[in-house]
């Protein structure tokens, strides 16, 4: 067998490797650290795989005109599963990708290189910090904004803050969402929390997840999203229909239960999100 692509980052030190899918043919995982960080369909971009990102596939599917290009700002970049998305069901879309790790996205691209034509400009350096700087032309105009940051398998406490969930507000167009993938554990304690401090910011919030997820009875990914357009909760419906299954939503006075007293996260106050176990990502090979 062919040894896998790896490398070892040289910001983190942590190492990355590009292996097959053992279970779908033309599809590709992006580990980092141990932790399969995105799953690329290298001749469908189109289709998507991961519980967590589908659901923000079908998210972004509901932003605007179906198949009409948006302006998109990706916190996190990885394999560049959804910006591949996005050009793939939206061409012409403008899109923005901050990923702190050059030699990943070298890495990625010389792996699994991205569509041709492909509109897609990738800035490197720390999500927040770079975000502040972007173009002043992207204020007030970007369609959607995804926060997808990890350090391995946690997400950094900079990027979990209300100062920062305000400066990413400020990207968003009227009609714009900001979605935040938040990975967590039995109790939900750091994703109550983190739907409290994007709701203190935008007041309509939704979350999407596996149905004992979102109940708080094991560790996985939950999708805030977050607008200042209450048509978001008219979404639900579709949302909750494609799937995938079984699925849960939470919205309105569910959502005021669910964030129950949890704090809203200052930058003083803010912590990483949980690490799960590592036997949680463990792939069996055929």
């Amino acid at each position: 067998m062919a040894e896998k692509p790896a490398i070892t980052l040289k910001s983190s030190g942590l190492r990355a490797t590009i292996e097959p899918d053992p279970f779908q043919d033309g599809a590709f995982i992006l580990e980092v650290d141990g932790t399969p960080q995105s799953h690329v369909f290298a001749d469908d971009p189109g289709e998507l795989f991961f519980e967590y990102i589908r659901r923000i596939g079908h998210v972004l599917d509901q932003v605007g005109e179906p198949g009409q290009p948006i302006t998109a700002v990706h916190l996190g970049g990885g394999a560049l599963t959804l910006p591949r998305y996005i050009e793939a069901t939206r061409p012409g879309s403008r899109q923005q990708v901050i990923e702190l790790e050059q030699d990943l996205i070298d890495f990625v691209r010389e792996h699994l290189p991205l569509q041709r034509n492909a509109n897609i400009r990738i800035r490197y350096g720390d999500a927040r910090e770079v975000m502040g700087k972007l173009p002043t032309g992207l204020h007030g105009n970007v369609n959607v904004v995804i926060v997808d940051v990890f350090s391995g398998a946690r997400t950094p406490a900079h990027v979990t803050s209300v100062e920062f969930y305000t400066e990413a507000a400020k990207l968003l167009s009227p009609q714009g969402v900001l979605i935040v993938n938040v990975a967590d554990g039995p109790g939900l304690a750091f994703a109550r929390g983190q739907a409290a401090t994007l709701q203190a910011v935008l007041p309509n919030v939704i979350a999407l997840a596996e149905t004992q997820v979102l109940k708080g009875r094991r560790f996985g990914n939950v999708v805030l999203v977050g607008s200042s357009d209450d048509s978001i909760g008219h979404w639900l419906p579709r949302l909750l229909a494609g799937g995938p299954h079984p699925a849960k939503a939470v919205e309105g006075a569910e959502m005021k239960q669910f964030i129950a007293n949890a704090p809203i996260v200052l930058d003083s106050t803010a912590i990483p999100s949980p690490t799960p176990n590592k036997t949680l990502f463990q792939i069996s090979k055929k």
